[in-house]
């Protein structure tokens, strides 16, 4: 397929090598020039002639309106925009019209696993498809992903994203403090992790920070800032659902304090310091 990427951050950068690798063509743009990428193009319009797909891995609502406003005077008719984004259902289901409204398709496909997943081809795609837009352009995805898992209608996919994130941020922090405690108490970290091993506690998500937690390795996989933002859309979404959800509001304070310190950028492991 010819595809245009938006975004070559930490997914990004990694999407558009593997899906280049698999013999697509491949044009990645990113707002911050990114000259040394082999897919990267320096002009964002040029990046949209041709595509039958445009796939968008920008950090925000705002980044990907303005992707819009720069790609779909070019797009062809019928051309696939799929959002990675994680953005707010409201956001998602404006995006949708707008794309809609040039004459092109629309997939709601936010993800889960962070740059390790990505290079080893395990991203989960989750997908909200109003007019069985997936079929057109599967088969490229299928090559850089575990799963792909649609879910009805354009925003669902954005709903269940959002309600994993919130329960990947809490998880955490249960391990955080959980380790923390046993620190304090003056439990060695391989005693710690090899009970946690034996213990319904364990989960995924704990052996894959484990590393960054033995190491106060806080180099970037998933962001605060982006964590944070997923928080609150996650407690916005709730308020206009009528839904209360006291811990998340909690911890999203607790992410925004730390984003205000200059955190936004460490991976969000670093809020086992607190």
């Amino acid at each position: 397929m010819n595809i245009a990427l938006y975004g070559l951050g930490i997914i990004g950068a990694v999407w558009s090598k593997n899906l280049a690798a698999d013999g697509h063509a491949v044009r990645a743009w990113n707002r911050t020039p990114k000259p040394d990428h082999p897919c990267f193009c320096a002009d964002a319009r040029e990046a949209a002639r041709g595509a039958q797909l445009v796939a968008i891995v920008v950090a925000d609502g705002p980044a990907v309106m303005g992707v819009l406003d720069t790609v779909l005077p070019v797009l062809a008719p019928g051309t696939v925009v799929a959002n990675h984004a994680t953005i707010g259902v409201d956001e998602v289901k404006a995006v949708q019209a707008r794309v809609q409204a040039a004459g092109c398709r629309f997939l709601d496909m936010p993800f889960t696993g962070s740059k390790i997943a990505a290079e080893q081809r395990q991203t989960v795609y989750f997908v909200g498809d109003d007019a069985g837009v997936l079929p057109a352009v599967e088969a490229a995805y299928a090559g850089i992903s575990k799963a792909i898992l649609p879910l009805g209608a354009v925003g669902n996919a954005m709903a269940l994203k959002l309600a994993l994130n919130l329960m990947i941020a809490t998880s955490f922090q249960s391990l955080a403090e959980g380790l923390r405690l046993a620190r304090a108490a003056g439990l060695a970290d391989a005693d710690f992790f090899r009970c946690l091993d034996l213990n319904i506690a364990k989960s995924g998500l704990a052996e894959l920070k484990k590393p960054k937690l033995l190491a106060a390795d806080w180099s970037p996989q998933f962001s605060v800032k982006h964590l944070n933002k997923d928080l609150r859309h996650a407690l916005r979404l709730a308020a206009n659902r009528g839904v209360t959800l006291p811990q998340t509001a909690q911890l999203q304070a607790a992410y925004a304090a730390a984003e205000a310190k200059g955190l936004g950028e460490a991976d969000f492991s670093v809020m086992y310091e607190g």
